[in-house]
């Protein structure tokens, strides 16, 4: 049985909390962590980016100037790419830089990096975080108080609406949904902080 202390939210230890073993104490695997980093990331890119061919260019519909008798190298036009405001060759154009995953393999990803996250001592379990209203600097005494630092990932059951705002001017801090993780953002906290409902709600969508 895998277990780790328990905590208020005012840093106090409540005894110990079972957590899900297929979650925090699965294979890491980093050449899949590697991977499904790599897809999260590339997913991101817009690819909107563009250049112009030498058929895309204004101008260079004329010769620039007579075939023979110059004494220079013959030219057929100034869109060509060696000339200034010439067309670009093998320029990027838009694209998709998705790369698709198995569900599987995102899984098996996301249980290794919690469980290498766990496996550093960056996993800190909560009985419960309400916010009694919108109020920033409360949250800020709760962190103090359990002695957080750094990047701090709150892993909330579900949609907080008190908690959300007041995390949202909090550099470093950030707040998921148990059923909204994903391996870069566990990976990029410092400390993951997971509130005691959320650990059931994380087994049962990823375990």
């Amino acid at each position: 049985m895998l277990t780790t202390t328990l905590f208020s939210k005012n840093g106090k230890d409540l005894g110990t909390v079972e957590l899900p073993e297929a979650l925090f104490a699965a294979p890491v695997n980093e050449p899949l962590i590697h991977q499904a980093v790599t897809a999260q990331l590339a997913g991101r890119r817009i690819g909107t980016h563009d250049t112009k061919t030498r058929g895309e260019v204004r101008g260079g519909g004329r010769k620039p100037y007579r075939q023979k008798g110059t004494g220079r190298a013959r030219q057929g036009s100034r869109s060509a790419p060696h000339y200034a405001g010439g067309g670009v060759v093998f320029g990027p154009h838009p694209r998709s830089y998705e790369q698709k995953m198995p569900k599987r393999m995102k899984r098996l990803a996301l249980q290794g990096a919690l469980t290498a996250k766990f496996g550093d001592g960056a996993i800190k379990v909560i009985d419960a975080l309400e916010m009694d209203q919108v109020k920033t600097r409360e949250l800020v005494g709760y962190l103090a108080a359990l002695e957080l630092s750094g990047k701090v990932t709150v892993i909330a059951p579900e949609g907080d609406d008190k908690l959300l705002r007041s995390a949202r001017n909090l550099p470093g801090v950030s707040v998921l949904r148990a059923d909204s993780l994903n391996v870069v953002d566990v990976l990029d906290a410092d400390t993951l902080l997971i509130l005691q409902p959320s650990l059931a709600r994380m087994a049962e969508v990823y375990a």
